[in-house]
């Protein structure tokens, strides 16, 4: 059983966690956030702690944006887009077990200090900014870190402020290059 309690979009998200682990979830039933919704949420964070799941796509960042605001220390957990793709439908409900029990064991917490470790020259030389095939190689590098895809903007920001370490991203980059 799974401590925090899960944010996610769906019903169907409930279901495909309910396979995977055991866990107590919310539903945002998408971006509509109800006040009742926005109540539980914070309840829950105050007393057992919440992890954002959402979806891999724009609709779900901007819903773990608009908790993570309201939740500054709510914990992230991240399923690549590639593991939650089927039927022409990207999300939660479409990740297979295992995937999602990966993404629960690299929770990541949204440091609001952030570390300044990273930079865009480091980006560009790791070759996951600004060349050909970067976009794929950051998605495979997010989906090691466990702070899922970004564009090279925002992926910069998640590893300056979701406590990755260098050693973990050289870890990361050198199963890249063994893959």
């Amino acid at each position: 059983m799974i401590k925090e309690v899960l944010v996610v979009e769906g019903k169907m998200d409930v279901v495909a966690i309910n396979k995977a682990v055991e866990a107590d979830c919310i539903i945002t039933e998408g971006f509509n956030l109800s006040p009742r919704c926005l109540d539980d949420i914070e309840k829950a964070y105050k007393k057992r702690g919440i992890i954002i799941l959402t979806d891999p796509d724009s609709a779900g960042e901007r819903i773990r944006k608009y908790v993570t605001r309201r939740c500054p220390k709510a914990k992230h957990a991240f399923v690549p887009v590639e593991e939650a793709t089927a039927n022409n439908d990207i999300g939660i409900e479409q990740a297979s077990p295992e995937s999602i029990r990966k993404a629960l064991e690299k929770v990541r917490t949204l440091d609001w200090e952030p570390s300044n470790i990273f930079s865009g020259a480091d980006l560009l030389q790791a070759g996951i900014s600004g060349g050909a095939g970067a976009s794929e190689k950051r998605a495979r590098l997010g989906a090691r870190l466990g702070i899922g895809y970004a564009n090279a903007k925002t992926f910069l920001k998640r590893l300056n402020h979701y406590g990755v370490t260098r050693e973990e991203f050289e870890a990361a980059l050198a199963e890249e290059g063994n893959s």
